[in-house]
């Protein structure tokens, strides 16, 4: 008889057989399902701060309700969220949220039945947002102007799907989408001076998406201490929609959007993941609201405690809206610069990063790790760039990372120390950053 043990977050190994006898020992971690939280930190030389309350089991139900309050540089909110994967003893998803702002609200509520699951066969999802808030435009990391901007968007569509097939999956959808625009005045604020009337957009739309079903499991990539999946199968995402007056619209335009992601092994343990994604309105004279952006992310283990990682973005945006920006700073992947220091219609940023993750747990509660890093970026071109400091930036830093092992969210708290290479007198000698993000 033999006897082995394996350490899995909720999976199961049937260990080899001997004499007819199978012992299967499972191990677990746990994590709770209530999750109480604050926050404070500190990004680009702008200060925020949060407290909320969230419920991810409620009464053994699956169902997701919190509360928070908080506050950044841009307006305080209260927000009530709630959600549930099988709604009403079915598998219909549904999710809801409302946010009360200092500048305006926001409803957002979508309901999914389907496609939650690669050999799904077909779906139905319906999804609407209204968002009232203020919009400023910044230049050197000071605001310039302010106008008001009310976003409506809705759409639903029905998908279908063979399921998984040879290890693949293949989707379809058709369905129709609303995007409303209005913008106004901020009392005491100039308007941008380019700002368009309101716009409204209503059409039919088709969709495609293709997935390969490929992941790998891997420890101490973007957490600590915790299993990470790695998509490295082929995913890409087309879509196309026509707007026309004939619908309700208030001009002529094709809708497309569009992603493609792939990861690749370069050698054993290594993760090269490549990702580009492109969204606008074709009209009559030209591209409108075009975006396109593409990132690689690159992940060497060194050792089962250390990890380099390397990441290059590139976006760029043909004929935005008015106060629409590419922006880098403190909080935009510069970490020794003030918050939004630059914005441009096109934006590259490179990130290096030596990651160090011990086996600390303090408390039975917080993993430990470090990471050293390098950035450099640049945003420019639009109508608003800093003109006092527009060339290439760059900064190096060290910090510290930590990450709660028994919340059942993912989060890693930053504190990190940058200090800038490029000098300039609005520019502090050293920057503290302390903030939550996703992941390493």
């Amino acid at each position: 008889m033999y006897k082995r043990q394996y350490l899995y977050d909720a999976q199961f190994r049937a260990l080899p057989v001997s004499e007819g006898v199978v012992d299967i020992e499972v191990l677990t971690r746990d994590t709770w399902s209530l999750d109480l939280g604050a926050s404070a930190s500190r990004s680009g030389g702008a200060s925020s701060s949060g407290i909320g309350l969230r419920e991810y089991n409620l009464f053994g139900t699956g169902t997701s309700l919190g509360l928070a309050r908080s506050r950044s540089v841009d307006r305080s909110s209260t927000e009530f969220s709630f959600s549930n994967s099988n709604a009403f003893g079915t598998r219909t998803a549904l999710a809801l949220s409302h946010a009360v702002n200092s500048d305006g609200r926001r409803d957002e509520v979508q309901v999914q039945r389907g496609f939650r699951a690669l050999d799904d066969r077909s779906a139905v999802v319906v999804s609407a947002l209204s968002d009232d808030r203020l919009e400023s435009v910044y230049s050197g990391g000071v605001v310039q102007r302010q106008y008001r901007r009310r976003e409506d968007r809705a759409s639903v569509y029905r998908g279908w799907s063979e399921g998984l097939v040879d290890g693949w999956v293949r989707r379809t959808s058709i369905g129709a989408l609303l995007r409303q625009d209005r913008y106004g005045p901020q009392p005491g604020s100039p308007l941008p001076e380019d700002l368009p009337p309101g716009q409204k957009l209503v059409g039919p739309f088709l969709k495609f998406e293709m997935l390969e079903d490929r992941f790998e499991r891997d420890v101490n990539r973007n957490l600590i201490g915790r299993p990470e999946f790695f998509a490295l199968g082929l995913a890409a995402t087309a879509q196309l929609g026509w707007a026309s007056p004939a619908f309700g619209s208030s001009r002529r335009a094709t809708l497309y959007q569009g992603s493609i992601s792939r990861g690749f092994e370069p050698q054993v343990g290594d993760r090269l993941i490549l990702t580009a994604r492109v969204d606008g309105e074709f009209e009559e004279d030209g591209i409108r609201r075009g975006q396109v952006g593409v990132l690689g992310q690159y992940f060497h283990p060194q050792s089962a405690h250390r990890l380099l990682f390397a990441s290059a973005a590139f976006d760029t945006l043909q004929r935005p809206d008015p106060g629409t920006s590419l922006q880098l700073g403190g909080e935009n992947g510069l970490r020794a610069y003030p918050l939004r220091y630059q914005s441009g219609n096109q934006r590259a940023l490179f990130t290096l990063e030596q990651r160090f993750f011990t086996d600390l747990f303090v408390w039975r509660l917080f993993r430990l790790g470090g990471a050293a890093f390098a950035d450099a970026g640049r945003a420019w071109g639009g109508s608003d760039p800093n003109a006092a400091n527009p060339a290439w930036l760059s900064n190096v830093g060290v910090g510290l990372r930590i990450v709660n092992a028994r919340s059942a969210s993912s989060s890693v708290l930053h504190v990190d120390v940058a200090f800038p290479l490029q000098s300039s007198t609005d520019v502090s000698r050293a920057q503290l950053n302390v903030k939550t993000k996703a992941s390493f």
